[in-house]
């Protein structure tokens, strides 16, 4: 747990960071940095997308995990919680920039992907913290940047690291025979997926808002549909 830790710390510092100095970033420059951002997680949501084994699986757990999102209005909840945490900080400087847009855009970035499930999953299971702690270095620059742009959002988005990592961690002696090489992959080609989404909606490329939430059941279905496609053929 040692490197959840680390990896938590690394985005608050940076969130903190760049809340403190991202005043004094110009508006132009604010802009831009976003779009680069933006960008750049377009190019990380292809490499994970294009590593899929199979697209008919990332087809099936997107579709199955969206209607899965909707029927539990989850980007709804999301966004009214963060509606709710906005209201509350009103006034102040921690209630200004899109909460829900940065809450969500960070979270899916610092916690999906390869990384965090090999990262948590040797951090639990062998004590090896090398992953997470490299991927701390890269969270806290992204935190800092994206705290300037977005806001107090990002900050939220520790909460996310350390309940999702810390989960896979505590749980890896259990969930590694399940998290095998070809659930991870699929896992972040999902993600992949969803990342493009996301990167499509900083970029205002879409005059209709990508609901990205409503989307996010289906990173964790590949775990299911591996065990459920082998015994769909062994009855076929």
């Amino acid at each position: 747990m040692l490197a959840v830790f680390i990896n938590v710390a690394a985005v608050l510092i940076g969130s903190a960071l760049g809340l403190l100095f991202g005043s004094r970033i110009k508006e132009q420059f604010s802009k831009g940095i976003m779009m680069a951002i933006a960008l750049c997680t377009m190019v990380i949501g292809v490499q994970s997308a294009i590593g899929t084994s199979n697209i008919l699986i990332v087809m099936i757990c997107l579709v199955i995990g969206t209607i899965i999102g909707v029927a539990l209005h989850l980007d709804d909840r999301m966004n009214g919680a963060a509606d709710r945490i906005t209201a509350r900080l009103s006034g102040t400087k921690l209630g200004q920039g899109p909460f829900a847009e940065a809450f969500m855009s960070t979270t899916m970035l610092f916690c999906v992907g390869t990384m965090t499930v090999i990262g948590s999953i040797e951090a639990g299971l062998n004590h090896n913290y090398d992953i997470l702690i490299a991927k701390s270095i890269m969270d806290f620059m992204s935190a800092l940047v994206f705290a300037a742009a977005l806001g107090p959002g990002v900050l939220l988005s520790a909460v996310s690291v350390l309940v999702i990592q810390g989960g896979i961690a505590l749980l890896a002696s259990y969930a590694a025979p399940v998290l095998t090489t070809e659930v991870v992959t699929e896992m972040s080609a999902v993600g992949g997926t969803l990342f493009i989404g996301m990167a499509i909606n900083l970029l205002g490329i879409s005059e209709k808002h990508i609901r990205i939430g409503d989307m996010l059941p289906g990173i964790f279905l590949p775990i299911l549909y591996f065990p459920l496609a082998s015994l769909l053929s062994s009855w076929f």
